[in-house]
């Protein structure tokens, strides 16, 4: 068996922390034991992760405030858990566990690289650019994050593309579902829901989507508007300002965080994101996709290559570009959401099953144990 420690900057509920806690929820435990250690807090996700008989460790630091003691913290949790290989998810915990390796705390080092642009400390970047051949390998879930990091300087021993991956059997079409969701939200059965899941941040650009959302009010009044994740409460001023101004109004609903996203897909028409740059692979395409919803994408990251031609996928920071594409797929009725939805799912299936991502996951490990 192979022992795998994972560090994480956190484990709230964006891309690489959900990916993370399906790949060890999902893998094969009499093969690969696996342990997670958050730099912060236990998040959104730490209970799940526990929940499912895989050891979550916190380390309590706080963001943006450097502490030597979660040094010693981390090195208390691998001593316990001896793994064979430290394998880091994002910039701060791709630095951490060189340290972490530097020291002989662990006998291999994997980092898992996720973001495809300019986000994140440039000093890091820099130093982590630096320090590239000394992991085992680098995984990228994206093309365009592996060509970025190489513009950057990275020039790893080993560059290795895993992409995303989702459970086909768990995300799939529930008219149930899209029903109760619908109910439980105040949606009409007539309206054509279009959701934004991204946290508010500005790599997302929902200023993009909401002057989208006003061109397409104007001509299309059955179209209603979700917006999901942190900082889409109601009440945040960032976003009331515009939606007041816009004409948008009851229109708009603001879910902010939620733990049932997964739940929630069924009840959409369309999947949008609008982001102006930083996507690596998308976790929200996959998912929608999975779910049977078609999607309308930026051209950010992988984006172009998940959604293929069972979605839209227009430039960066275009609303009306936006506007015209969900107008589109509105035109082309239930029905023919239906099927670019099926189409969108089988694509899904075929190339990010969650069983083969996994599997790769656990092959690499294998390798790099044996020294290979």
């Amino acid at each position: 068996m192979i022992r795998v420690a994972h560090l994480i900057t956190g484990l709230e509920t964006g891309g690489a922390e959900r990916m993370l806690a399906r790949l060890v929820t999902g893998g094969d435990r009499n093969r690969v034991a696996s342990c997670v250690v958050s730099m912060t807090d236990a998040g959104a996700l730490g209970p799940l992760i526990a929940e499912a008989g895989v050891p979550v460790y916190p380390l309590g630091i706080r963001r943006g405030r450097p502490d030597p003691r979660g040094l010693g913290r981390l090195r208390d949790v691998l001593d316990a858990f001896a793994p064979d290989m430290l394998q880091t998810w994002l910039y701060h915990a791709d630095l951490l566990g060189l340290a972490a390796f530097e020291v002989g705390w662990a006998p291999h080092l994997v980092w898992n690289v996720r973001c495809s642009e300019s986000v994140g400390s440039t000093v890091v970047r820099r130093v982590l650019a630096t320090a590239s051949r000394r992991p085992d390998a680098v995984i990228v879930n994206s093309s365009t994050g592996r060509r970025f990091h190489e513009r950057l300087g990275y020039r790893p021993k080993r560059w290795v593309d895993l992409p995303n991956g989702f459970d086909t059997e768990a995300l799939r079409p529930n008219p149930e579902l899209r029903h109760r969701g619908r109910a439980a939200l105040g949606l009409a059965s007539e309206a054509v829901v279009i959701a934004l899941p991204a946290r508010l941040h500005p790599m997302k650009d929902h200023a993009t989507f909401l002057a989208a959302a006003t061109l397409l009010a104007a001509r299309r009044p059955e179209a209603r508007f979700v917006l999901i994740g942190g900082g889409n409460e109601p009440g945040n001023p960032v976003l009331g300002e515009p939606i007041r101004s816009s004409g948008l109004g009851e229109r708009v609903l603001l879910l902010g965080e939620r733990r049932d996203l997964d739940a929630l897909y069924s009840a959409f028409d369309i999947v949008s994101l609008s982001s102006a740059f930083g996507e690596g692979f998308p976790n929200v395409l996959g998912e929608a996709m999975a779910c049977g919803v078609p999607c309308v994408a930026t051209d950010t990251g992988d984006a172009a290559e998940i959604v293929g031609e069972t979605g839209i996928i227009v430039p960066p920071g275009r609303p009306a570009a936006l506007a015209d594409a969900w107008d589109r797929l509105i035109a082309q009725g239930p029905e023919g959401r239906g099927a670019l939805g099926m189409a969108a799912r089988a694509r899904i299936v075929s190339r990010y099953g969650l069983a083969a991502i996994v599997s790769r996951y656990e092959a690499l490990y294998a390798e790099i144990a044996a020294g290979q």
